[in-house]
C-alpha cells in the first residue's frame, strides 16, 4: 500500500507540474502576442463609456487615429443630462401617491456634444500591465435640448374645496407649493422641445489600466466648459444660464487595431 500511495503522489505531483508549466506557456504566448502588438503602432481605436459629472450623467463614444506613437487624434460624441446645482426634489406631503418634483424647475436640459481633440502619452504602462497616463483636450459644438416641465395641478372650483387634478405646463406665476399635486409624465411637452447651439472645451487626464495594449479600459477625469450665446432657462426666478462649468469622470472600454477583426 505504501508503494502504491507513493506512486500516486508522484503522479499527482507530475500532473501538477505539467499543468503549471502549461499555464505559464499559455500566459507567455498571450504576453508575447500582445508584446508583438506593442512593438507595432496600432493606428486606430474606438471606445464607449459612461459619463458621470457633478450635474448629471450620460454616455460617450470616441474614435481615434494615431498621428505619432505619443499623439492621437480623436473625435467624440457625448449625450448627458444637465441640472441646476440649486434644484431640490420635494414631494407633496398630503397625498400618499403623489410623485416627487423639483419646485421651480422650468425645463429638463440635455447636452449633445460633438468635438475633436488630441491626447498625448505621458507615460507608458509596463509590458506586464499597469497604468498608462495621457493628457487630452477637446473642443467642439454643443447643443442644449430643453423640454418643459409638466406638473399635476390641484384646481379648486367650489367653496367646499372640491378640486380636479390637471396636467399643466409649469408656470411659476400660477403654480405654488399649495396647489402642485406632483410630477406629470415625461412624455408631456415633447412637442415643445427647443434647441440652443453652443460651444464646449474639455481638458482632462486619462488613466488606462490592464494587461494588453490592444484593449482599452480606462478612467478619465477632467473639466468641461460650455458656452451658449442664448441663455438656457432651467430654474424660475433665476437668470437664464449661458455658461456651464462641470467636472466629470468617465469609465470607458474599447479596442485598438490596425484592421478591424485582426
Amino acid at each position: 500500500m505504501d508503494g502504491l500511495m507513493l506512486s500516486r503522489l508522484k503522479l499527482i505531483f507530475l500532473c501538477g507540474l505539467f499543468l503549471i508549466a502549461s499555464g505559464r506557456v499559455a500566459a507567455q504566448n498571450n504576453w508575447e502576442e500582445d508584446s508583438i502588438l506593442n512593438t507595432v503602432l496600432l493606428k486606430k481605436q474606438f471606445s464607449g463609456g459612461l459619463v458621470l459629472h457633478n450635474l448629471g450623467m450620460g454616455l460617450q463614444f470616441r474614435k481615434g487615429k494615431n498621428v505619432t506613437y505619443f499623439r492621437t487624434f480623436l473625435w467624440e460624441v457625448q449625450a448627458v443630462s444637465m441640472k441646476s446645482p440649486k434644484q431640490v426634489r420635494i414631494i407633496n406631503p398630503y397625498f400618499s401617491n403623489a410623485r416627487s418634483y423639483v419646485y421651480g424647475k422650468l425645463n429638463h436640459v440635455y447636452m449633445l456634444r460633438g468635438g475633436v481633440g488630441f491626447d498625448h502619452l505621458l507615460n507608458r504602462k509596463p509590458a506586464w500591465g499597469g497604468v498608462e497616463v495621457r493628457v487630452l483636450y477637446f473642443a467642439g459644438l454643443s447643443v442644449a435640448i430643453t423640454k418643459p416641465i409638466y406638473l399635476y395641478i390641484l384646481n379648486f372650483y367650489s367653496p367646499d374645496y372640491d378640486y380636479t387634478i390637471d396636467a399643466e405646463k409649469y408656470d411659476p406665476e400660477k403654480h405654488f407649493l399649495d396647489n402642485i399635486y406632483g410630477r406629470a409624465p415625461f412624455s408631456m411637452g415633447l412637442n415643445q422641445i427647443r434647441f440652443y447651439p453652443g460651444l464646449y472645451g474639455k481638458f482632462g487626464f486619462n488613466f488606462e489600466f490592464g494587461e494588453y495594449n490592444s484593449r482599452i479600459k480606462s478612467l478619465e477625469v477632467g473639466g468641461i466648459l460650455e458656452f451658449f450665446p442664448i441663455g438656457i432657462p432651467i430654474m424660475a426666478f433665476q437668470d437664464e444660464q449661458e455658461i456651464f462649468p462641470t467636472l466629470y469622470l468617465t469609465f470607458s472600454l474599447g479596442k485598438r487595431y490596425n484592421r478591424l477583426g485582426k
